[in-house]
């Protein structure tokens, strides 16, 4: 069995859930507009950088569900993935998940991003597995921390292989990793076979120093799936 992993934001979906729900909550008056907007343009920079702190960084994204609940944002989320999600799914994303739930591959989304954003957004791609920034919860209520190990840059590779010994690694015979950002190069470098998905300049580079695999989910021509 080949174990193939993908990256959600900006690979599987042409945009940033995380970015997105953000700026949804100022959209729709959740949050204060320009405190919360200026926050949220400066993590995604630190982001890009490479230089985020991931813990400093959910303790922001999860400030709304810590103020108002599960419940409540729940709601609000449904909207939020039909709206500014569903229409932004990459145009091959389908299409490669489907190629490779025909091989028999296990497949698994994971993303830096957290749980309560992305379960949805995983059950809409038909994908049962999901590795994702846990949100704490003591007595049912968000704390704003980070529950284990953040599925974030090298912390990645230890969740992959949580994930691994807990289906039978002995059975997996290989595992790809789809992503097209610089922050995943940890988990490309550990897996059998790197695809860089639409990457940023920095993971191009790189992909293209080691050899690996360059294919984009947007363009009109489908990737060439090996």
């Amino acid at each position: 069995m080949h174990l193939t992993f993908f990256d959600l934001d900006q690979t599987l979906l042409a945009t940033d859930s995380d970015y997105e729900w953000n700026r949804f909550l100022v959209d729709t008056g959740w949050v204060t507009a320009d405190d919360y907007s200026a926050a949220n343009d400066k993590f995604a920079g630190q982001y890009a950088a490479g230089v985020l702190d991931i813990h400093e960084y959910q303790r922001f994204a999860l400030a709304p569900l810590v103020a108002h609940g599960h419940d409540v944002m729940a709601g609000l989320r449904e909207r939020f993935v039909a709206e500014r999600i569903e229409p932004r799914i990459a145009r091959h994303a389908r299409g490669t998940l489907a190629y490779h739930r025909q091989r028999g591959d296990l497949i698994a989304i994971i993303t830096a991003t957290n749980a309560f954003v992305t379960t949805p957004i995983a059950t809409l791609l038909e994908v049962d597995h999901l590795i994702a920034v846990e949100p704490e919860r003591i007595d049912g209520r968000y704390t704003g921390r980070i529950d284990g190990t953040p599925s974030f840059q090298a912390g990645k590779i230890e969740r992959a292989k949580t994930f691994v010994a807990e289906h039978d690694g002995e059975a997996i015979d290989g595992v790809t990793f789809y992503s097209d950002s610089h922050n995943d190069i940890p988990l490309l470098e550990w897996a059998d076979r790197a695809v860089a998905v639409d990457p940023d300049q920095r993971l191009a580079e790189r992909a293209r120093a080691e050899g690996w695999s360059i294919v984009s989910f947007r363009n009109e021509q489908p990737p060439a799936l090996v």
